[in-house]
């Protein structure tokens, strides 16, 4: 998912699901180490945050809404349950749902982080792009052991397009590349998972609910009178305790793949411009450099090489004024 979007290969506002509230904010945490700036939307939150996040997401303001799809999740545990255990209670909001019932407007990319664990909760999350005649991709990570879940999809997809000849093209295609070009950045992404821990999660759990509370509950009245004021409750501010390292948020020319460079550097904020300027102030700085090495007779002076030069000159000193006295007063 990092490699995704820090190369520019998901570009557009773009809507990535989770299965669970837990999920949601490890994967904020986890993009916030990489200076990705993303939304979480769950049940959690309170009715007015969810519908404000919504909002901005729907203005552009911020271009990536996790949200946890909690519905599949529910009915999964109850499906589950025995009779003898008790089903955990939820303290979300139980008519929220994320894959169905809310407008979102111009998604261009709907990223199904963890798979929906039914066919009808896929067909509702992959609805929210492309809608209105226009463009719009849905991307799947699913593991080996979730690809059973995958052709039920793509059996429904078949059914809803009134296709299921086995000689048209498949309605769900791999994702082709190369995974050599990218192996590069999985020590980065290894580095920024330790952080994410789960006491990390808790308190970024903790910290945005009280925030939106502040936010929906005291200041309610204030951006009524004020709504200009409103742009300072954004909902994509860091919430991890620990400051991410300043070298993930970049991406360095070697870890891009040949086929991205010439895509990716004219995105990149080091481009060929700020290089030339870096170069620059690179021969700026040596030169200020060789001009004070210049004046400082310390680092000035030059000395004749080789061992005894300053007696052999003291000798010649004393041979050549001895040679110029009459022989009377010599010695």
């Amino acid at each position: 998912m990092y490699t995704l979007l820090k190369l520019k290969l998901l570009r557009g506002k773009s809507l990535i699901f989770v299965n669970g509230i837990d999920r949601s904010y490890r994967l904020k945490l986890f993009l916030e180490q990489f200076g990705i700036k993303t939304c979480v939307l769950n049940s959690e939150l309170p009715q007015n945050s969810r519908q404000h996040a919504v909002e901005q997401f729907n203005r552009g303001i911020y271009d990536i809404l996790i949200a946890s799809d909690e519905s599949t999740t529910d009915k999964a545990a109850a499906a589950a349950a025995t009779g003898k255990s008790k089903k955990k209670k939820s303290r979300g909001d139980k008519e929220f749902g994320v894959a169905r019932g809310i407008d979102f407007h111009g998604v261009e990319a709907v990223v199904n982080f963890d798979f929906p664990l039914t066919a009808d909760a896929y067909m509702h999350r992959v609805g929210r792009t492309a809608r209105g005649m226009e463009a719009g991709n849905a991307l799947s990570l699913v593991s080996p052991s979730e690809s059973y879940r995958l052709r039920a999809a793509e059996k429904r997809l078949q059914a809803a397009a009134g296709s299921v000849g086995d000689d048209e093209e498949p309605l769900v295609k791999p994702y082709s590349f190369k995974m050599s070009e990218i192996e590069g950045f999985r020590y980065r992404a290894n580095d920024a998972l330790r952080s994410v821990t789960k006491i990390a999660i808790r308190e970024a759990r903790m910290k945005e609910i009280r925030a939106e509370l502040l936010n929906s509950e005291k200041l309610k009245s204030y951006f009524e009178d004020n709504p200009r004021d409103l742009q300072i409750l954004r909902h994509d501010k860091v919430l991890h305790p620990v400051p991410a390292p300043a070298h993930l948020k970049n991406v360095p020319s070697y870890l891009v793949p040949k086929a991205l460079e010439s895509t990716f550097r004219s995105s990149h904020p080091y481009s060929e411009k700020h290089r030339r300027k870096a170069v620059k102030a690179g021969d700026a700085f040596k030169r200020s450099a060789s001009s004070k090495r210049q004046k400082d007779p310390l680092r000035s002076y030059k000395a004749e090489k080789g061992f005894g030069a300053d007696k052999k000159r003291r000798n010649n000193a004393f041979f050549s004024k001895d040679k110029g006295r009459p022989k009377s007063k010599r010695k």
